[in-house]
C-alpha cells in the first residue's frame, strides 16, 4: 500500500505521507474492512455493478459499472459509496501477481438524465485519488449517449491528468479488444 502512494506521489515522501494517513482515515471512517457481499446486499442484487469473473486481456481484474440502474434519487447515497468501496476492494483482492491496476467498465446504454449523479461522481474520484491511487488503470465509456456529454464535461477537468485514463468505445470495441469471447462480461455478450 506504502508503494502505492509513493508512486503516485512521484516518491516524494512527505506528500506520499500525507496522501496515505487520509486514506487510512478513511478507510477508519469508513469501516472499509467491516464491508461485505452481505452489507451491500441491497444494491449489489440490483446488478448496478460488479467484479467480473474472468480478467480482461492485460490480466487485470474488471469493475463493471451498469449507469441505466443507477438511480440517485431513489438509491441511498451512503449504501452506493459502501457498495463502491467493497467492489473496489475485492477487485484489488483479485490483482494477480505483478499487475497494478484495475479496467472499470461503465456501460453507459440506457444512460438517461435520471441516472446522473455528480454527488457520487465526485466521490468515485475522490476514491480512486486519494485513497486508492495508481489501482484504476483504464476507464471505458462504453456506447455514451449524447445526454452523458454535459456531465462528462463537468468532470473532466476535476480528473486532470487522470482523465487521460478515460475511452470512450461502444460494446464491440469492449468485446473485440479487451476480452476472449469466453471471457467477456454477460452485459457484453451478443
Amino acid at each position: 500500500m506504502i508503494l502505492w502512494f509513493l508512486k503516485d506521489r512521484k516518491f516524494a515522501v512527505d506528500e506520499a505521507v500525507s496522501k496515505l494517513a487520509k486514506a487510512i482515515k478513511w478507510r477508519q471512517d469508513f469501516h472499509v474492512s467491516e464491508l461485505s457481499e452481505e452489507s451491500v446486499k441491497g444494491l449489489y442484487q440490483t446488478g448496478k455493478a460488479y467484479v467480473h469473473d474472468s480478467f480482461d486481456i492485460n490480466g487485470r481484474p474488471v469493475l463493471v459499472v451498469v449507469a441505466a440502474k443507477h438511480f440517485p434519487s431513489k438509491q441511498d447515497p451512503l449504501e452506493n459509496e459502501k457498495l463502491c468501496a467493497f467492489l473496489v476492494e475485492k477487485a484489488l483482492r483479485k490483482l494477480p501477481t505483478g499487475t497494478d491496476n484495475i479496467l472499470g467498465i461503465f456501460d453507459l446504454r440506457g444512460f438517461g438524465v435520471e441516472n446522473g449523479d455528480l454527488q457520487f461522481l465526485k466521490f468515485l474520484i475522490d476514491v480512486f485519488y486519494y485513497y486508492y491511487p495508481k489501482r484504476l488503470g483504464e476507464v471505458l465509456f462504453v456506447d455514451a449517449p449524447f445526454v452523458f456529454q454535459p456531465m462528462w464535461q463537468l468532470v473532466k477537468p476535476l480528473l486532470k491528468q487522470y482523465a487521460s485514463l478515460v475511452r470512450f468505445c461502444d460494446a464491440e470495441t469492449v468485446r473485440k479488444e479487451y476480452f476472449t469471447e469466453e471471457t467477456v462480461p454477460p452485459d457484453f455478450r451478443r
